[in-house]
């Protein structure tokens, strides 16, 4: 019965130009929560019964799996080199959410054969059509295949916490990210805040920072609490939002999740109407095998 709804969805989906949302979520430096915040946060968004993917993207470092107490025999690798199907390396997490785990050998798109190549973009193709979210877990920094990748990618969600450190490289990594693309949709959110005063203020510092130097607006997210269940929930790989649901990081972040659909509605007949995602990607690549 699943699968004749979901082919009739796709069918729907084609017939009316409507594309899943692409975000990435990124970070200046490591340390931050980012996959535990890009676990949740699909987690939350499958909770609103939202059709949610999570790419692990974090090549060679992927944790999206263990957080979720999941194993994954296969990865976007072994679809790449026609060594499983994309029903293969995508598994099943909590409330229906799937991912996909990145693996290895991704870093460098000038060594992609064009069988390669297209196979991202067929994938990618039949995730947009299949999922109302794409998420993308990026790797901790910069790098020409991350940023290339970011650059195409409809919407940003930057992390950062309230270190000095963390502030300096998230700002960083938005300034990379506006100067290739000024007009990209970029969220800023402060994780492992002490206070939600502390929270608030990184946030408008990263904000102010933006607009004086980058005359560039940011839409903030807001800021999630430091929580003792988030260590313990990665010790039991079974991710806070379930594990702990009436937590204080539990709860902020389902407000927050709440906020960001009701803020982002795609409406049927407008948004991702042309497949910018993918004719941004296909660009990329053209350049790369010049």
């Amino acid at each position: 019965m699943r699968d004749q709804a979901e082919n009739l969805r796709m069918k729907m989906l084609e017939s009316q130009g409507v594309l899943g949302r692409s975000i990435a979520i990124v970070s200046g430096k490591g340390g931050v929560g980012k996959s535990n915040f890009s676990t949740n946060f699909a987690i939350n968004l499958s909770k609103l019964g939202k059709k949610v993917v999570v790419l692990d993207m974090d090549i060679g470092m992927g944790n999206v799996n263990i957080l979720i107490g999941k194993t994954a025999q296969y990865n976007l690798k072994h679809y790449l080199f026609g060594e499983a199907t994309l029903e293969q390396v995508m598994y099943e997490g909590p409330h229906e959410l799937k991912y996909i785990s990145g693996g290895s050998g991704m870093s460098s798109v000038m060594e992609w054969s064009k069988d390669m190549v297209e196979a991202l973009f067929s994938a990618f193709e039949q995730l947009q059509k299949s999922f109302d979210y794409i998420l993308f877990d990026m790797g901790a920094g910069a790098t020409n295949w991350s940023l290339d990748l970011i650059n195409s990618i409809d919407e940003i969600i930057v992390i950062t916490t309230e270190e000095p450190t963390a502030i300096t490289d998230a700002y960083s990594m938005m300034k990379y990210i506006h100067v290739r693309d000024p007009e990209k949709t970029v969220y800023l959110l402060c994780n492992r805040a002490y206070s939600k005063e502390e929270g608030q203020e990184t946030l408008n510092r990263l904000d102010s920072t933006m607009k004086q130097f980058l005359k560039k607006e940011v839409i903030i997210l807001g800021s999630l609490p430091e929580d003792p269940v988030v260590r313990k929930s990665v010790r039991e790989q079974v991710p806070f939002s379930i594990a702990y649901p009436e937590s204080h990081i539990s709860k902020t972040l389902k407000e927050m999740v709440q906020q960001f659909v009701d803020r982002n509605q795609v409406e049927v007949h407008g948004y991702n109407k042309k497949n910018t995602f993918l004719s941004k990607l296909r660009g990329i690549f053209s350049k790369g095998s010049d």
